[in-house]
């Protein structure tokens, strides 16, 4: 197969970031944000997906990658005159030193990714129950060292503000493409491929060869690669950022798009995050009242998050695959004219078969009279000596 054949199913999540993008370009400014939110969740679940969805080991502590991706990003762009009045406990090197945007999300995905490398390292002996609970003590652990260690954030848990915002669509949309990119290339890979048996039968591809600590490894820090780099995007989308923005609200939310979209394949996370995404933001504005034409609609406090967990409970119960199945989708011509094909002869393939059947059968009245011998059985060879055989 060549490189440009196997590479047809990153098309099509590709091709819904950029309609994303496009519609998203139409719109007013404020409705704009929205789609920006989006395309931001995009990249933060595929960098979920490339650890949960290629080894089958879920994860509560992919958000502390975000997390360290947003505050090293916003405090690198800060200009250094303010940085020295709003974060006076900082390390000096972050004080005396700022860098442009573009670097400073080449950075966030470096941190989030040796920041995956080194809690991973003692993580990934773990599986089961014992790993989930072991991610969730990361997030705890990352929330309070932002919280209270001012060598690094904000003293307190303050807010980490004059963040320039320079994640606009443009941004957003080459990031989720570039995050959807590296988990192609990755699931793709033998790296990819090795991960993936060893979620389905640990046990054999233990047996045939696989050290699946390593393979974990690689995915996990790829993980926080891909996450820190979204959080950089958000940071530089809102222009703040606190540590309960990046904490159990955005884990979950997170968590809910991977599920309903497919944890599976990389076509279900996009599905699922720009889905999710845009119905979190509708059901947030229905709770502050939202004018639907000649009337108004009005949630109540806290029904976004209950809809978002009723759907996300349904999801499990009845298609725990996802919307997409667990599949990735092929856009090109002669795929979907095999699929229509198949799908033609699957219809007929009943009735093919019966009448290839009776049509042979009419054709060929004798054929069990000329069936070969060897295909028969053999009678029973008798001795003369030997007497009639019994009977029963």
């Amino acid at each position: 197969m060549s490189r440009v054949a196997a590479a047809r199913p990153l098309l099509a999540p590709v091709l819904l970031i950029l309609a994303v993008a496009l519609i998203g370009s139409t719109t007013s400014t404020a409705t704009q944000q929205n789609f920006i939110t989006a395309l931001v969740s995009v990249t933060i679940v595929v960098g979920l997906y490339v650890f949960i969805g290629n080894a089958g080991v879920i994860s509560f502590g992919q958000i502390s990658f975000v997390a360290i991706g947003a505050y090293s990003a916003g405090e690198l762009t800060l200009p250094t005159q303010p940085k020295h009045f709003v974060l006076p406990g900082l390390w000096s090197f972050i004080q005396n030193h700022s860098v442009a945007n573009i670097p400073s999300l080449a950075i966030a995905a470096g941190l989030g990714a040796l920041y995956a490398l080194a809690v991973g390292l003692p993580l990934m002996r773990l599986s089961g129950l014992a790993a989930g609970i072991a991610t969730f003590a990361v997030l705890e652990i990352t929330y309070n060292v932002l919280t209270f260690w001012p060598k690094i954030a904000p003293q307190s848990g303050q807010t980490l503000s004059l963040v320039p915002t320079t994640t606009g669509l443009t941004q957003a949309t080459v990031g989720a493409i570039i995050a959807a990119a590296a988990a192609f290339l990755y699931q793709s890979s033998r790296r990819g491929r090795l991960l993936r048996a060893s979620r389905e039968d640990p046990a054999a591809a233990q047996a045939a060869g696989v050290n699946i600590r390593r393979e974990r490894l690689i995915a996990f820090t790829l993980s926080g690669a891909i996450a820190g780099l979204a959080g950089g995007l958000l940071v530089h989308q809102i222009g703040s950022i606190i540590p309960s923005q990046v904490y159990l609200d955005l884990t979950f939310l997170t968590l809910a798009m991977l599920v309903v979209g497919g944890t599976g394949s990389l076509w279900g996370a996009t599905v699922g995050a720009i889905i999710v995404s845009l119905l979190d933001t509708y059901l947030s504005n229905a709770e502050n009242g939202l004018h639907l034409g000649f009337f108004k609609l009005t949630l109540p406090s806290g029904a976004a998050d209950l809809i978002l967990g009723l759907l996300m409970v349904a999801m499990l119960i009845f298609r725990p695959q996802g919307l997409t199945g667990g599949r990735e989708w092929d856009l090109t011509i002669p795929h979907l004219r095999r699929r229509r094909s198949e799908t033609r002869a699957d219809a007929s393939g009943a009735s093919g078969l019966d009448q290839a059947s009776l049509i042979a059968e009419s054709s060929n009245p004798t054929d069990s009279a000329t069936e070969p011998a060897a295909e028969r059985p053999a009678p029973p060879v008798e001795s003369p000596l030997s007497g009639p055989r019994p009977e029963g």
